[in-house]
């Protein structure tokens, strides 16, 4: 079936990792910082139509309570197909099922309102929270 995706388990290697965040409209980085990222992850995902990685997502953290979902990124040609649907559901299952209680997971997304999110849990940080964020370009 040509719309069929498979999932594999495994981080996406750096060079896919920038490619899909570049098609996906998210920030880029050096080769070198995503080759040092990439070897870091806790977890992750790669989504496959045919024989090309399509869609990816990644956790990252200590391991023992803080955690941290990141790079979901789908390319274009791809989204709206459930892509990221599948991606974000691994993502939380293996949360569900590794990150001990209790934890704390954070997701940033470039997304004003993130409804995909919110359908797994996750919510939009308010008034209630302290969130905060120290962004290296800014000094």
């Amino acid at each position: 079936m040509s719309d069929s995706y498979v999932l594999r388990d495994g981080a996406p290697d750096a060079e896919t990792l920038l490619r899909l965040r570049g098609a996906a409209g998210l920030t880029t980085y050096s080769i070198e910082q995503a080759r040092r990222g990439a070897t870091h992850a806790l977890f992750g995902v790669t989504a496959w139509h045919r024989e090309n990685v399509v869609g990816i997502g990644r956790i990252i953290g200590d391991g023992g309570y803080f955690f941290t979902v990141t790079d979901v990124a789908i390319d274009p040609a791809h989204q709206g197909k459930g892509v990221g649907r599948m991606v974000i559901a691994r993502l939380t299952d293996w949360l569900g099922a590794n990150a001990p209680k209790p934890s704390f997971v954070s997701l940033f997304t470039d997304e004003a309102k993130p409804p995909l999110y919110e359908k797994f849990g996750f919510r939009v940080c308010g008034p209630e929270d302290t969130a905060m964020v120290w962004n290296r370009d800014a000094r």
